[in-house]
């Protein structure tokens, strides 16, 4: 009887090691769950090692696509935990598949399970007994991280891969070309005569006027922009919020708007210059965070509100959204046009157009393309590269007519 009592409680152990693994690589797992597997052990017995899977299988697998990582946690973790805890964040991502239509799925449920090994390492490895024999991984020959990431999916990245994402993206400046002000300033080079100060050394002077020359003044023009915060662009407009951030810290004259069922001006929460601290106030703030999307009526709210007071001085949008509304086009199309004649240039950046077969065939989107500048992706750190090289060109004016000219015609 004594001896029988610490080998259960070790298996129960075990199983609350191997629960919290399934539950960290994204099954939903609760308390309940890891009691029921215990007791369903006890009743079904270990005969083989097949009956336990199955018995494991029964409890913790409710849906068809929980079975591939359940099946590989279950092969990785019952033969040696604690060494594979170490060695699956380095190997998982690497494993290959025969099934060619289902490689690229298997590789992202691997590198959910390497993470969830990986983090649950720190709560096995007090089990381990000290005088255990340390195992030393080879790791020459992974690949360069920076490579991997920069063209790596948001969406597909573990919590660790994020992290280091973000610290590249406090790194990236967004550089856009100054344009010709009203204003003029005194140069010995212009090409326009200042009368003004033209007269005034001619006071000083009773004989030669001296012509006092002078230019436009130049001025990068504001920076707005508008992140749409719904369930479909949860992971992405987090993303962009760090890129956004270190736009406003490094720049003046930067505005930020997040709006998903209602629009919401977060421009002084982000111009804090720790980005924990500055993020944490705009979550405090936003209240419709990962909910619907109403897009026409929060660009009109925009547009009355807040256009007539930052999109001065031509400005230029940056539109970052997937385009799905929940209320179709009602509006929508009214607002983008009045939104593209308020501005220098409208940069419509979708996520969605990381796919290679894309085509803006939902309402929403269709009714937007027509008023936009350019549209480009916003889906890993190549394209926020690539949007500020785009930004920094000279062809930074655009060819069509403002909305002066557009009302004059």
């Amino acid at each position: 009887m004594s001896a029988e009592t610490p080998r259960r409680s070790k298996l129960a152990q075990n199983i609350l090691l191997f629960a919290r693994t399934l539950r960290a690589a994204g099954l939903p797992i609760g308390p309940g769950k890891v009691i029921d597997a215990v007791e369903a052990v006890k009743a079904a017995g270990i005969g083989t090692r097949d009956d336990f899977y199955w018995t494991l299988h029964a409890v913790f697998v409710q849906r068809r696509e929980q079975r591939d990582i359940f099946d590989q946690a279950f092969h990785i973790f019952w033969k040696n935990p604690q060494f594979l805890q170490r060695m699956m964040s380095l190997l998982l991502p690497q494993f290959q598949y025969d099934k060619s239509g289902e490689a690229e799925e298997r590789e992202e449920l691997a590198a959910r399970l390497a993470e969830a090994l990986q983090g649950d390492r720190a709560g096995s490895m007090d089990d381990m007994p000290a005088d255990e024999e340390e195992v030393e991984i080879d790791a020459a020959m992974t690949f360069s991280d920076r490579e991997m990431l920069q063209a790596m999916d948001f969406e597909k990245m573990t919590n660790a891969e994020l992290a280091e994402t973000k610290k590249a993206i406090a790194s990236l400046r967004l550089p856009i070309m100054e344009v010709p002000t009203r204003r003029f300033a005194a140069d010995s080079r212009g090409r326009r005569v200042d009368m003004r100060a033209t007269l005034r050394a001619s006071l000083r002077n009773a004989g030669a006027i001296p012509l006092k020359l002078k230019s436009p003044k130049y001025r990068h023009p504001p920076l707005v922009i508008l992140c749409d915060i719904s369930g479909s662009m949860s992971r992405y407009s987090r993303m962009a919020l760090h890129f956004v951030h270190a736009i406003t810290n490094d720049r003046d004259r930067v505005h930020t708007f997040l709006f998903g069922t209602r629009l919401t001006n977060i421009t002084r929460d982000l111009r804090h210059r720790d980005v924990d601290i500055a993020l944490d106030r705009v979550g405090s703030h936003v209240k419709d965070w990962s909910g619907g999307t109403r897009i026409g009526h929060c660009l009109h709210d925009f547009n009355v509100k807040w256009a007539r007071r930052v999109l001065g001085q031509g400005a230029v949008v940056l539109l970052i959204t997937d385009g799905l509304d929940r209320e179709g086009v009602e509006g929508l199309e009214d607002e983008m046009i009045r939104l593209q004649k308020s501005c220098r240039r409208l940069i419509w950046l979708n996520p969605l157009l990381r796919y290679d077969a894309y085509r803006p065939q939902s309402q929403g989107a269709k009714a937007m393309i027509r008023h936009v500048d350019d549209f480009r992706a916003i889906h890993n750190l190549d394209s926020m590269q690539s949007l500020a090289d785009a930004l920094g060109q000279a062809t930074m004016r655009s060819d069509r007519p403002n909305a002066k000219e557009t009302r004059a015609a």
